[in-house]
């Protein structure tokens, strides 16, 4: 053991026992194209065994954000994982890219290898759910960086979509219909706000709250992110998509009108959809105004296929076949912006 490591707060044992234990984790996402072993320099993936004949790969990295702090106050580290690999795997998704591959960072003060266990049988669980491989990470034990048993943790996954089905928005157009499919909660975004809305109303994350059944509080708030990637691939080849919103940081406002071409705008329609009791709660505890609440949070949507209004109900259909609530929430217009119109 490098004892003078170890007085200077790095844990070498510690390190090598958390490979040990995520090995059978790893070994669980193993898909076609998947190559080496978890302890390798690189993760590999050999792309010639999928039969694409022009490949285009798509990226993407995130994090969770300040959710962590809602983690570290409930002690419950088995779902950050499914969140770090939502939030990048949902994104190259909205590219029609199918996420081949994972790895993760987790970096943190002390070293407790069950700790880092659980976050990365939670990335797991997340891979297995977008059926992509975790084939690499890192761990990084970093003293007087961050306090206590905090840690942060972020996320990168590759994708790929054939040439000719990338999907860009290029062909989204106006009388175009949005089906928006429902999330689980807060999923990842807003956080910061979340908190604050939490510590101004006196609340605590152990509070059992009767607008959720009695849930605690911090529970709900944990509640992972909605991983899309199966559901919508089956859409995708079913349908002629033009347009994928994954809803993130920046709500309605930011994120559909990624999609969209110079002159043309959107029409929501509120009602047409369940906005969760999590969003409303939120709203009332922070005297948030609620056009704002659709420029900060999902609202109960968390993915928007855009497609011809011909094509929804086909849409609607694949995705209940999966379990997914889903309905056309609005429509492209030819002015430009973001109406929210309560039917």
């Amino acid at each position: 053991m490098a004892k003078t490591y170890e007085n200077a707060g790095v844990n070498l044992e510690a390190g090598y026992e958390v490979v040990r234990r995520i090995k059978q984790h790893v070994a669980s996402t193993s898909r076609t194209g998947s190559m080496g072993n978890i302890g390798s320099f690189g993760g590999m993936f050999d792309l010639s065994a999928l039969n694409i004949k022009e490949p285009v790969l798509v990226s993407g990295t995130d994090g969770v954000g300040t959710k962590l702090k809602i983690a570290f106050a409930m002690d419950k580290h088995d779902t950050i994982g499914i969140d770090a690999v939502a939030m990048c795997v949902n994104d190259v998704l909205a590219q029609g890219a199918e996420p081949l591959i994972f790895l993760d960072y987790v970096a943190l003060g002390h070293n407790v290898p069950e700790k880092v266990e659980a976050i990365v049988k939670g990335v797991a669980e997340g891979c297995r759910q977008a059926g992509c491989a975790l084939v690499g990470g890192e761990t990084a034990e970093m003293p007087g960086m961050y306090e206590g048993d905090e840690y942060d943790i972020a996320g990168y996954t590759t994708g790929v979509v054939e040439k000719s089905k990338l999907i860009d928005g290029s062909k989204v157009k106006v009388g175009d219909v949005l089906v928006g499919v429902a999330s689980t909660g807060v999923h990842s975004n807003g956080f910061s706000l979340v908190r604050k809305i939490v510590s101004d109303a006196g609340l605590n994350y152990t509070d059992e709250i009767p607008e959720f059944g009695g849930r605690k509080l911090g529970e709900v708030l944990l509640t992972p992110t909605k991983i899309y990637v199966k559901q919508m691939l089956d859409v995708i080849r079913q349908c002629d998509v033009h347009g994928i919103c994954h809803i993130t940081g920046g709500g309605f406002d930011e994120n559909i009108p990624r999609v969209l071409q110079k002159g043309q705008g959107l029409e929501i329609h509120e009602g047409t959809w369940e906005i969760l009791p999590v969003f409303k709660m939120l709203e009332k505890w922070g005297g948030v105004p609620h056009r704002e609440m659709f420029n900060i949070f999902n609202m109960g949507v968390g993915m928007i296929a855009v497609v011809d209004a011909s094509e929804a109900e086909k849409v609607i259909s694949i995705l209940a076949s999966h379990g997914e609530k889903a309905s056309v929430i609005g429509r492209v217009t030819d002015k430009e912006g973001v109406n929210i119109v309560l039917l």
